[in-house]
This record gives C-alpha cells, structure tokens and sequence, in this order.
C-alpha cells in the first residue's frame, strides 16, 4: 500500500505544473470563494503527495538523504505556491494592480527558493564526488537567481506604487528594455542551470540516461525558443497570433523555467524517500 501510495503521488506531482498553469491562467474561474476552494484543494493535495514521496525524509533520514529531500521541496515551492491561485488568475495584463502586486511577490518568493534548492543540490551532488556540471550549474544558478532578483523587485516595486496611487512610475517604463534584457537572462540561465544540473544527476546516476537526456533536451529546444525570439518580450496584445500559440512567449514567462527544475524536485523526493524507506528496513 505504501509503495503504492508513493507511485500515485510520483505520477501525481509530476502533472501538477501542467495542471497549475493552466488553472492559473483561466480568468473565469476568479469567482470569489470558487478559486480558493480549488486553489487550497490543489495546494493541500501537492504537500499530502509530496510527504510520503520523500519530504519527511527531511525531519528522519540521514544527513545526505535530508538534503537531497531539502532541494527537492525548495524546488517544488514554485507550483506548490501558484496552485494556491492567488498570484492572480489570467496573464499579467489582463489582472488588477493588486493582483499583480501579489503575483511578482510571490514570484519572487519562487525565485529565491528554487536558487536555494539548487545550492543545496550542488552540495549534495559535490559529497557524491561529481563535480564538473554540477559546478557549472552552480554558476549558472547564481547568476540566474541574481537576475530574477532584481527583476521582480522592480516589478514587484511597480505595482506596489500602481497599487497606491494608480500609475505605474515614470522611470520604471523608461527602464523598460533594461527590464526585459534582465527577465530575457534569468530564463536562459535558468533552462542552462537545468541541463546542467540533469547531467550531473544523470552522472551520479541519479537520473537514467534516457532520463538525462530528456531533460537537457526539453531545456535545450527552450533555450533555442527564446534564443530565437530575442530580448524583447513580444507584445501579447500587439500580434494577431494568440501568446499560447508563440514557443518563444511561452519560454519566456517568468515561471515556465521553473518546470523543469520542479521535476528534477520530484525526482530528488523520489530517490531521498527510496533511501529513507531501505535506511528503516535495514
């Protein structure tokens, strides 16, 4: 039952960013006291799944098992968040101010725990003894994390004064392209921190080679999707073509980046569970 039990919620969190991110993006479904049930339904669904996977090995497993387990929930805080749905329903343009307020805060949030559970990876990965990608990565991460860190606090900076008196600063448009030059970085050195980090796993056998190559792959044809597309953030509303329908839009959400990651963190809760459940039985 158990090992049953943990196989459902494998397949489970491993569907969760693709059920998040549509939910998230329905403004319909903002109807009050409807999108909280839903959103805290899915939120409790994803911790319930994630404890039994490998999360508890956190408080009961040895050293380099608690930190396996570590990464892996920092790097599951990302979706787990958005599931919530208060980072306000439907794309940015299309939310109020306070709703957007909230989103870049929480975003930010994001941010910061997924650079976080990759500096913990790399640790974990170092004790195993891999560590050319995994350094890499590491480089890649820092830089990633520095750049989503600037960016949302001014974004999240310009909403808080959207907020309180109606109209976004003067300088914060002026500094538009500066902006998107920021946001452009932070996903390519995420989706290059992603690959690396699969290649290391793949080299600690953590992760299979057909496993590891699917995910430098995934992050690769991203990369080459906002590669393609430019600096500039297109204009969703300036273009006959919906934004669903442009790859390089799509790469290019502050958010998509951190699906790969999230399921390199169901992996880590996987494998840290494995060995917390053979730690007991030995």
């Amino acid at each position: 039952m158990n090992n049953t039990m943990r196989r459902v919620s494998y397949v489970f969190l491993c569907l969760v960013p693709f059920l998040a991110i549509p939910l998230a993006g329905v403004r319909a479904l903002r109807i009050p006291g409807v999108y909280q049930i839903v959103g805290g339904l899915l939120f409790a669904a994803i911790v319930i799944s994630a404890w039994p996977l490998g999360m508890r090995a956190i408080k009961t497993g040895p050293a380099l098992t608690q930190q396996r387990a570590l990464a892996g929930a920092l790097l599951l805080v990302p979706f787990t968040l958005v599931s919530l749905l208060w980072v306000g329903l439907a794309p940015p343009w299309e939310a109020t101010p306070t709703e957007n307020r909230m989103r870049y805060l929480v975003l930010l949030v994001n941010s910061i725990a997924v650079t976080g559970g990759f500096v913990v990876l790399k640790e974990v990965l170092h004790d195993t003894g891999e560590r050319l990608y995994s350094t890499l990565a590491f480089a890649a991460n820092m830089l990633a994390g520095a750049a989503y860190l600037v960016w949302l606090s001014f974004a999240l900076g310009a909403y808080v004064v959207k907020v309180r008196t109606g109209q976004t600063p003067a300088a914060v448009n002026a500094m538009g392209d500066v902006y998107e030059i920021l946001l452009f970085m932070a996903c390519v050195l995420t989706y290059l921190t992603t690959a690396a980090f699969a290649a290391s796993l793949g080299r600690a056998r953590w992760l299979t080679r057909a496993a590891t190559r699917a995910y430098v792959i995934a992050n690769s044809i991203a990369l080459l999707f906002i590669l393609l597309r430019g600096l500039s953030f297109p204009d969703p509303t300036a273009s006959s073509t919906p934004w669903y329908m442009s790859p390089g839009f799509i790469a290019g959400i502050p958010a998509v980046p951190w699906i790969m990651p999230f399921l390199l963190g169901v992996v880590l809760l996987r494998r840290a569970g494995d060995e917390a459940v053979i730690t007991t039985s030995a």
